[in-house]
């Protein structure tokens, strides 16, 4: 079933028209739970990824962050968990988890050890995404007229300069090239943080307008908007309707949808907007994909899709079951001059 965003509370081009100019398209995502095969754009799904290729592996040791190298949650115990929890809340008339179901998952929730072997060697990453241009419309061509982004990263923290940050590996391939694809990719056996897992997802993309993020507009533009919600939160504190435009935001509904998405413009409602400049040639990076922690929340669910309107949120609001930092969003940036220069990342 496709997924169909609401239209927007209201024109903002027709209050702002400078808006015009700072106007750019996204794809949402619109990952939902599903049985994606290897020729699918997917969230958590089997990857193409050649026989005969060595699967990307992190070297670097865990022993700060979430967890250590050495002792975690297993993978199948997570996603088992979640499917109990799921059903029991789900359950009517009487949702939540029965005492036999809080004893499994009580056992499910215990940390193991990995073997000696595992120990000494290095670990896999776990496949978080693959995204077809042919799917996406966002999506650009990587080196080489690329079709095919997979994207990686390892289940421990523990990396980068502070010792407390997330790996990440990108890889653009051409899908016609595989031949053989490799069935049983290698595995982690523990995890540091059961965020770092997906759930399988099948994606259903949809094109949307997505403006500017706030800070980054014309002076003047942004203080016009900044008084224009001003009036409307003082409306909305005389009357009990206030109309339709109560309650509506530049930054929640009318800019940056929420959710995973490919292309448009990041968010950075968590730090004050910085520079994300290429590290080879110096080029202004744009924005390559957003992962989210959540598809909409309380501040943004004008952004929920049609079909899901009466969807609690619970059920269909996290369907990756992927959860970034403190429940945000990893932005995700490429080189608009060469694609195969290294990308760049950060979390809001």
């Amino acid at each position: 079933m496709s997924r169909t965003t609401p239209p927007r509370p209201l024109d903002v081009e027709a209050l702002f028209p400078e808006l015009a100019a700072h106007r750019g398209t996204t794809t949402r995502l619109h990952p939902r739970p599903g049985r994606p095969d290897a020729t699918d754009s997917s969230v958590g799904g089997p990857l193409l990824w050649p026989a005969d290729e060595p699967w990307p592996v992190c070297t670097e040791p865990h022993s700060h962050g979430r967890g250590s190298h050495t002792r975690g949650l297993r993978p199948a115990d997570i996603h088992q968990r979640r499917q109990v929890l799921a059903s029991a809340w789900a359950r009517e008339p009487n949702p939540g988890p029965t005492d036999e179901e809080r004893r499994l998952l009580e056992q499910l929730g215990r940390e193991h050890r990995l073997d000696a072997a595992a120990e000494s060697g290095p670990l896999p990453l776990i496949g978080l995404a693959q995204l077809y241009r042919r799917d996406i419309p966002d999506l650009p061509a990587g080196p080489g007229d690329c079709d095919l982004l997979q994207v990686f990263w390892c289940p421990f923290d523990a990396h980068g300069p502070t010792g407390y940050g997330m790996l990440l590996d990108l890889c653009w391939r051409r899908s016609w090239e595989v031949a053989d694809v490799m069935t049983v990719p290698p595995q982690p056996q523990v995890v540091g943080y059961e965020g770092y897992v997906p759930e399988p997802c099948v994606l259903h993309p949809e094109q949307v307008a997505t403006y500017s993020f706030a800070g980054l507009l014309p002076e003047d533009l942004r203080a016009r908007i900044d008084a224009w919600e001003e009036v409307l939160e003082e409306r909305a504190g005389q009357s009990s309707d206030g109309g339709d435009a109560t309650g509506v935001a530049y930054q929640y509904d009318l800019s940056i949808p929420p959710g995973w998405r490919v292309g448009g413009f990041a968010s950075w409602h968590a730090t004050d907007p910085y520079p994300m400049n290429c590290r080879t040639c110096s080029a202004p990076m744009r924005l390559l994909l957003t992962v989210d922690s959540s598809e909409w929340d309380g501040g943004s669910g004008s952004w929920k899709p049609q079909e899901e309107g009466d969807v609690p949120p619970f059920l269909a609001a996290r369907p990756t079951e992927v959860t970034v930092g403190r429940s945000g969003e990893l932005n995700v940036f490429a080189c608009p001059e060469e694609p195969g220069h290294p990308h760049r990342w950060c979390v809001q």
